[in-house]
């Protein structure tokens, strides 16, 4: 009789536990901080730095890029000095060659080149139309060619295209 009594009990106080977690107020949302209006992310591209190893630095001396005339569906190919400016014939487009990483390699933030081995070829470039920077978009700094890639970061301009051949390694 005694467990009876003792499950009887047991079951009471069970049914009144459940039923007092059940009638607990719901809790209220926590309230969100509103977000400033001028919030703004900077780019990931803004925080990366070209390393440029010694192993490379002084061995590349200019690249050579395909200039593509999508309205006369001819190309040509230019040599262009490293860290220097090149105008497109018969056009308002300069071209700004920056650093080339003959084997381009990214760790973290740190853009570099692996080797001195063209293994993975790039060029950074930016590209005005007059005065105003059209390639990368404004506020960033460089944007990538890459040889072997060279649908990564394509120019997207209604007449023309650019595509990195080959870097030209210095005499020595």
């Amino acid at each position: 009789m005694d467990k009876k009594l003792m499950a009887i009990a047991c079951s009471i106080a069970l049914v009144l536990l459940v039923s007092a977690c059940k009638q607990k107020e719901p809790s209220k949302p926590i309230p969100k901080a509103p977000v400033p209006a001028m919030t703004r992310v900077a780019p990931m591209e803004e925080t990366t730095q070209i390393v440029v190893p010694d192993t490379v630095k002084g061995k590349w001396i200019a690249v050579k890029i395909i200039v593509q005339d999508k309205a006369t569906k001819k190309s040509r190919e230019y040599t262009i000095n490293l860290n220097s400016d090149f105008i497109i014939p018969n056009s308002d487009l300069k071209i700004h060659v920056g650093e080339f990483l003959p084997d381009f390699k990214k760790d973290g933030n740190i853009l570099t080149s692996a080797s001195n081995n063209p293994n993975n070829p790039a060029v950074a470039i930016r590209v005005f139309e007059g005065d105003k920077q059209i390639f990368p978009t404004p506020g960033k700094q460089w944007r990538w060619l890459f040889s072997k890639l060279p649908d990564v970061h394509p120019l997207n301009h209604p007449r023309y295209g650019l595509v990195l051949k080959e870097g030209i390694p210095g005499k020595g």
